[in-house]
């Protein structure tokens, strides 16, 4: 009995440890991606946000936001995100004819992503007008 009640303990005592605390993020958009879809340079001016939440108990730094070309500009938000808000990343993509297939690396203080490094990705068609 005595070792039964000491093995509880420890397996207790070693799951607070597993708990993270800090700063996380939950991207509203399924998968961290956003679909333009078809659309052509005409109709769309290739603006897109990608929204998020703070669902930790510190305030998320989002330190950079990266893009795989010039193509693709990425804005990110200056002032730390706090718990329970909401913040967004803006997205311009020149709207160049052709696939969408681009990835844009979050670079945060977030605890719930190795590193803090999150992959977002757009894709879509532009076609020619």
């Amino acid at each position: 009995m005595k070792n039964l009640t000491t093995i509880i303990a420890v397996v207790l005592m070693s799951s607070f440890g597993f708990a993270q605390n800090g700063p996380k993020i939950e991207f509203k958009a399924k998968d961290n991606t956003i679909d333009y879809g078809t659309t052509t340079k005409k109709k769309d001016n290739g603006l897109r946000s990608f929204e998020f939440i703070n669902t930790g108990d510190a305030p998320l730094i989002i330190t950079n936001v990266l893009s795989t070309c010039g193509c693709t500009v990425p804005i990110k938000p200056e002032a730390p995100i706090m718990p329970g808000k909401t913040g967004k990343i803006e997205i311009k993509y020149s709207m160049i004819p052709g696939p969408i297939r681009k990835t844009i690396t979050v670079e945060s203080n977030a605890v719930n992503y190795e590193g803090g490094r999150i992959p977002l990705k757009i894709k879509g068609d532009v076609i020619a007008d």
